[in-house]
């Protein structure tokens, strides 16, 4: 092939612009003089990468050895994209007050900028990357970029939260990167040596011949590893601190995304190990892990007094349900499993959308300090209450739904799996909505006790706009499903067994 037609191919390739986009702004970012120029630009970049994770829907490529495309990872990319430009928006405006509040320097404002940009790189190529190699070192480098924002403020919790999250979880990814070398010694009597034994489209083709104790090693490795990324207990203590120190628009992709993304890591190698059938059923193991993440998160809810650990713990307890519902397994489990992995990252960057503005309107993260949103900032109040009903699993909302359907396929594969699935879930119900009650509609505090003053109009809208766009998605789905989208979440079903 000719300089000039591998030229035109990467051109026609979707893929290189959706990572080339964010990677290439991620150094100039970090060079460009002036945080205020970087804030936009990082928004507008994040529109351009979400924009061509559209072009996919249209333009499928031929998968390579190193990338590639199907319908499981199609959506998340898109789901990534839209969520990370969202996100942007919302970054604009709090960063900027931050800057304000916190004295914040011009070097780690662009930091934190090129930082963001990097952060979307390494999520989007653990989703298209076609080899298990690659993978491991994309969310690895994830770990790394969120490492550096969540200590950005440089306070002694901050630098505390971001030292626990790079140990524990790189004590994950190393146990995933064990199990990512034994499902390469599984496969290379099969696939030989080289990249053929760490393509994933070549290896689900010929997974059924691969050594099944190898394969069952490897998942109880991986299952730990990148279980420990997801947030599932007891590997989640890391994620509460991470949450709760870190700039909140990190909160907001930590929960809306990169879980997903460690998730989805996972359920790839499920995918290989359900189409042996000498190995063992991953399915049990998935469903222990996710009802422990449930029920100690919905106890912990109960104790949280600080509010990004609040929706830190559900987060745990969503993850949970999600893997709960993917070790089920079946047509209708799976499905519901993909729709609460879209609801939960829409929902749940959403209501740290609204919890951004409303501590720094607070000037604390105290809940017993929050009180009457409802009254005192009706827009972003409201929003707030919504989002918080919908993650809670109210009707008619999205995660409704996908709970719902969690809980009916349950009761018809496993009865008595579905019991204590629902007290979990009515668990976290019952501490989201009492927490709620003080926070909405208790009588707002004086002017003299908010930090910025109820905080300029300005960067109000900025923060309600993608949390209202978010929200408006949620009750959709609550209420109907596009076709293509139903026609598409089936396919995917169907994939993970």
């Amino acid at each position: 092939m000719s300089v000039t037609a591998a030229m035109q191919a990467g051109a026609a390739n979707p893929i290189l612009w959706i990572l080339a986009i964010p990677l290439g702004a991620a150094g100039f970012l970090a060079v460009l003089p002036g945080w205020r120029l970087a804030t936009w630009l990082n928004v507008a970049v994040s529109g351009a990468t979400f924009l061509s994770s559209l072009v996919l829907f249209q333009h499928r490529p031929e998968p390579t050895r190193l990338l590639f495309i199907d319908d499981f990872n199609v959506y998340l990319v898109a789901l990534t994209a839209f969520v990370g430009f969202t996100t942007s928006i919302f970054s604009a405006a709090y960063i900027s007050r931050e800057s304000r509040a916190k004295h914040l320097s011009d070097m780690h404002l662009r930091f934190y900028h090129a930082m963001y940009q990097a952060f979307l790189f390494t999520m989007l190529l653990a989703l298209v990357a076609n080899n298990i190699g690659v993978m491991w070192v994309a969310i690895e480098a994830a770990t790394l970029t969120t490492v550096l924002m969540v200590s950005l403020y440089r306070t002694r919790e901050a630098i505390e939260a971001a030292w626990k999250y790079f140990i524990l979880c790189s004590v994950g990814i190393g146990l995933a990167l064990f199990g990512t070398t034994l499902v390469y010694l599984a496969a290379q009597p099969v696939m030989g040596d080289g990249a053929d034994a760490m393509a994933w489209t070549l290896l689900i083709t010929k997974a059924a011949g691969f050594h099944p104790d190898l394969l069952n090693l490897a998942f109880v490795f991986l299952l730990v590893g990148y279980g420990t990324k997801v947030g599932l207990a007891p590997l989640h203590a890391w994620l509460p601190d991470a949450h709760a120190e870190g700039p909140t628009p990190i909160s907001a992709v930590l929960s809306g995304l990169l879980l997903n993304v460690a998730l989805y890591a996972l359920l790839r190698f499920k995918m290989l190990i359900s189409t042996n059938p000498e190995t063992l059923a991953p399915g049990p193991l998935m469903i222990m892990m996710g009802l422990s993440s449930l029920f100690l998160s919905g106890f912990m809810l109960y104790r949280r007094g600080d509010i990004k650990r609040l929706f830190a713990y559900s987060s745990i307890e969503h993850m949970g349900v999600i893997t709960f519902a993917f070790g089920l397994g079946g047509a209708v489990a799976n499905f519901a499993g993909l729709m609460h992995m879209t609801m939960h990252s829409l929902t749940k960057s959403a209501i740290f959308f609204a919890v951004g503005i409303i501590t720094q309107n607070a000037g604390t993260k105290r809940i017993a300090d929050i009180r009457g949103l409802t009254a005192s900032h009706p827009v972003l109040g409201w929003g707030f209450v919504i989002a918080v009903l919908a993650i809670a699993g109210l009707p008619p909302m999205g995660v409704f739904m996908s709970e719902f359907l969690v809980v009916t396929s349950a009761f018809s594969k496993q009865p008595l799996l579905a019991l204590p699935l629902v007290v979990g879930l009515l668990l976290a119900f019952g501490a989201l909505v009492s927490r709620l009650q003080g926070m909405a509609f208790g009588p707002p505090p004086p002017p003299n006790r908010r930090a910025h003053g109820g905080g300029n109009w300005l960067g109000t809208m900025m923060a309600t706009v993608p949390l209202w766009l978010h929200m408006s998605l949620v009750v959709i789905a609550g209420l109907w499903l596009p076709a293509p989208l139903v026609a598409w979440f089936e396919a995917v079903a169907k994939l993970l067994g």
